[in-house]
């Protein structure tokens, strides 16, 4: 049988004045989180808000979802608003299965939408 081809987390980040969308596509695993944190991280001081857009994410793990958890308490430490856009349903059974799914903010409930 062939291997399945593993697709590793690319993101794209796209700044527009005070805020910034983070196109997320892939799988945000162990060994991938790491530089979408620091990136991200280095941002937050600069921004009014965040929105991390996971419509193209196929998977998050215990580190995926570490990694969003240490951006939300940073963005808050920052005073930047940290939203959270196209969860798949994977990631909302792990939200709600930690009962993160009421901390984190998301985008559509507050009329953002990215084209």
């Amino acid at each position: 049988m062939p291997e399945e081809i593993v697709k590793v987390l690319t993101f794209e980040i796209e700044r527009d004045g005070d805020s910034a969308v983070v196109k997320c596509h892939g799988r945000f695993v162990a060994g991938t989180t790491e530089e979408l944190y620091q990136e991200v991280k280095h941002l937050l001081p600069q921004l009014k808000l965040v929105v991390i857009d996971l419509q193209d994410l196929t998977y998050v793990d215990s580190m995926g979802l570490g990694a969003l958890v240490r951006l939300y308490s940073t963005a808050k430490q920052t005073g930047c608003e940290f939203k959270l856009l196209h969860l798949g349903k994977q990631l909302r059974n792990v939200l709600k299965m930690t009962n993160l799914l009421s901390v984190f903010g998301q985008a559509e409930d507050h009329g953002i939408n990215i084209a």
